[in-house]
């Protein structure tokens, strides 16, 4: 039918994207060997990267929860769409454009998905806002931007703009662009009355907030009038785009310098963000009318990488007690998060944004330099509840922070706090220590075996295999036993020839393919790959995509599996001597199949009756065993 693109442009799409590239938009990703790399799974929460990415062979695979795929599926269950959509996306990205069946031209507006329709709405609007901030008529917006400390540079640099005042103005302008009433209620951007729709946003300053992609999904726009009765921000509404528990303002620009300085500094708005970022703090973000929660949190532990080896998150809030009590509601999403977690408040209690006003850049810098850890703001925080010059108001002080002691991930640093605390409350550091330990003790009795990390292997399990859920991944076939010596030899065999194909040319493809495979699993992949046939193995990634094919489904997460764990070798000549390792391996294991036979053959055989099967077995014999000795030779 007219509008279905054409499957050779699909595979073309498919060869042409750089997966890495991707799915970098996404997750961080660290080098882990040559040719592969790995980041924290953005399909599931774990501590330690299991979510390993094989640009050569075009295709991802998570070691924890299983999730794989190329870059078409990544983009679709990222995006939330259809692979349709992903494939016309990843399209536009390299420039290729693609051809439909029947002679189609692919979908017009109304076949286009609802999500791009209104993300090139919000484009629209986006640059809209920004034109209106040089018109005379955003003058006050000027003078605000102005009034903290920003130039035009800095309003160009985050996208700021300026809503008109009057009821139409966006509206008319995203008709004229052919958007219908209908899709447009769909935006947030508008609200509805007697009379239609009108502009939601009216005589404010607006802010583009973006998804970690960087595409415009919602806005947040700021009073500027006195006659405004409405609140000083007003935030776009829930929509299928935004949800503000899901959001972070400024990720798209703090994203780059998050992952390489392993620093998150969250703010609590527009103008701190902006503050932060131009006084030489580019990690800072903000949310979006929200308290930091547990979405946030997946969001910062992909790009910090946050798998123990450091890295830093630092909140920045108000003095007064709704700062403090923002500061404590991060404090009990602090365990989620295996960098350490620091609070820092300036003791005016100025905002990043008023505090670069009065005192300039420096001043900024060394406020995010003055943190001090979260857990012992949360400390002290619950000591000033009570009265200390009591003994009553001391034991419920301690009865309160010994907890917070006891959450102390750091072993090495709990010790220390619980006699800072004896200090504090001017009590024993043993009966403090005693109250911490008891603490502690509650707290492991309460946790769930099922809550440690979800991508962890087995204890003594192989590297590289990944753990089954209950249900099995692979229920027609037994998985391997990685302790099986055979077993092991018959994966890394297949993990060479799914990612190494160009090894299997000639007369190489003829002893692979005639080699027989003892282990079920594997020997269905193998009947895969010759079904598959060597035409393709000169293309990883269309050979990749085959073996897929042809494999039985329940395998295709073990395909996945095979064919991006990274191979030992930390060169290319050293991924060639191993690979040849491998399949010389390989191949003298099928030599030593057939020997076997042979001999048996030759055991049964009475000589003297049947000379002449006699002298062609020994001569059989004395050929394959000079090949398993070339086969040594060579390896």
């Amino acid at each position: 039918m007219a509008g279905l693109i054409k499957r050779e442009d699909i595979d073309e799409v498919r060869q042409r994207t750089d997966i890495k590239e991707v799915i970098d938009g996404y997750v961080t990703l660290k080098g882990a060997g040559l040719g592969s790399f790995k980041g924290l799974c953005p399909f599931h929460d774990e501590r330690s990267p299991s979510f390993t990415v094989r640009p050569q062979v075009g295709r991802y695979h998570c070691f924890g929860c299983g999730e794989d795929g190329d870059a078409i599926s990544f983009v679709q269950k990222l995006d939330h769409s259809s692979f349709h959509e992903a494939v016309e996306k990843l399209a536009a990205r390299i420039g290729f454009e693609l051809r439909y069946e029947d002679g189609g031209t692919g979908p017009n507006r109304e076949e286009v998905g609802k999500r791009q329709r209104l993300l090139d709405a919000h484009k629209v609007a986006d640059e809209f806002f920004r034109a209106q901030l040089l018109t005379p008529g955003a003058a006050e917006g000027r003078n605000f931007l102005h009034g903290r400390g920003f130039d035009r540079a800095a309003a160009e640099q985050f996208g700021v703009g300026y809503a008109p005042q009057g009821w139409d103005a966006l509206l008319k302008h995203l008709r004229g662009r052919g958007y219908t009433d209908a899709e447009l209620k769909l935006t947030g951007m508008f609200s509805e009355g007697n009379r239609g729709i009108y502009d939601r946003f009216r005589g404010r300053l607006i802010w583009p907030i973006r998804d970690i992609a960087g595409d415009t999904i919602g806005f947040g726009a700021r009073k500027l009038y006195e006659d405004d009765q409405g609140p000083k921000y007003l935030n776009t509404p829930e929509t299928t785009l935004y949800k503000k528990s899901q959001v972070l303002y400024g990720i798209d620009l703090a994203k780059r310098n998050i992952a390489k300085d392993r620093q998150l500094v969250v703010v609590e708005g527009y103008t701190d963000v902006m503050a932060c970022h131009l006084a030489g703090v580019p990690t800072a973000v903000a949310t979006c009318g929200t308290a930091f929660g547990a979405d946030h949190i997946k969001i910062a532990r992909r790009l910090l990488s946050d798998d123990g080896t450091g890295g830093e998150v630092i909140f920045t809030f108000d003095g007064d007690a709704a700062g403090q009590k923002a500061a404590l509601r991060a404090f009990e999403e602090d365990q989620r998060f295996t960098a350490q977690t620091y609070v820092a408040v300036e003791p005016t209690g100025a905002d990043p944004c008023e505090l670069r006003q009065a005192k300039g850049d420096a001043a900024v810098r060394d406020l995010i330099g003055t943190r001090r850890p979260l857990f012992e703001f949360a400390i002290r925080a619950s000591l000033k509840r009570h009265n200390l010059d009591t003994v009553e108001g001391r034991i419920a002080a301690l009865r309160e922070s010994a907890p917070v002691v006891a959450q102390i991930r750091d072993a090495g640093i709990r010790p220390a706090y619980a006699r800072e605390l004896a200090g504090w409350l001017g009590m024993p550091v043993e009966e403090v220590s005693r109250a911490v330990a008891v603490a502690a003790k509650r707290a492991a009795q309460g946790e769930s075996p099922a809550g440690q990390g979800g991508g962890q292997q087995r204890t003594g399990a192989t590297p590289g295999i990944a753990e089954l859920p209950a249900s099995g991944v692979v229920p027609s076939f037994n998985r391997p036993d990685p302790r099986d010596p055979v077993a092991s030899m018959e994966r890394q065999a297949l993990e060479v020839a799914l990612q190494e194909p160009a090894m299997l040319a000639g007369e190489t493809w003829d002893r692979f393919s005639a080699a027989g495979f003892r282990t079920p699993a594997y020997q269905a992949v193998h009947d895969a790959m010759r079904a598959s046939g060597p035409g393709l193995t000169i293309d990883p990634v269309r050979w990749v995509e085959q073996v897929m094919h042809e494999v039985p489904e329940p395998l295709r997460p073990l395909v996945s599996e095979l064919a991006v764990v990274p191979l030992p070798a930390s060169n290319a000549e050293g991924v060639l001597k191993y690979c040849r390792d491998i399949l010389a391996r390989l191949f003298e294991l099928q030599i030593t199949r057939v020997k076997a036979d042979k001999m048996g053959q030759l055991q049964r055989l009475d000589a003297s009756a049947h000379p002449e099967e006699f002298q062609r077995l020994n001569r059989e014999l004395m050929v394959l065993e000079m090949e398993r000795r070339s086969l040594r030779s060579d390896a």
